[in-house]
C-alpha cells in the first residue's frame, strides 16, 4: 500500500485514538503523546506536524505494528 505524503502528525493521532486503542495522555510541545495498555503497556510521541516526514511516520507505524500484532498495511488502510 502507497505511504501517504501528505498526513499530518494531528490525523495520525486521531486515528491511533479511534482505531488502535490508543489514548492521548498530554502534549509536550510540539509531539502529542499516546499512551495504550493492550495487549501491554506502550507509549508514542507523535510530532504534530504537517505533513510529518516520511521517515518519522514509518518509524511511528512500525512501532505501532509490531505492538499490535497487525501488518503496516492493515493500520495505513485506516488512515
Amino acid at each position: 500500500m502507497k505511504i501517504p505524503r501528505d498526513l499530518s502528525g494531528a490525523r495520525l493521532a486521531t486515528v491511533l485514538c479511534r482505531r488502535w486503542g490508543y489514548l492521548e495522555v498530554h502534549q509536550a510541545g510540539s509531539h502529542i503523546v499516546l499512551e495504550t495498555t493492550s495487549p501491554a503497556p506502550q507509549r508514542i510521541a507523535v510530532p504534530n506536524h504537517h505533513p510529518l516526514r516520511l521517515g518519522t511516520l514509518l518509524s511511528i507505524l512500525r512501532a505501532v505494528s509490531s505492538h499490535k500484532g497487525v501488518p503496516r498495511d492493515e493500520i495505513l488502510r485506516s488512515l
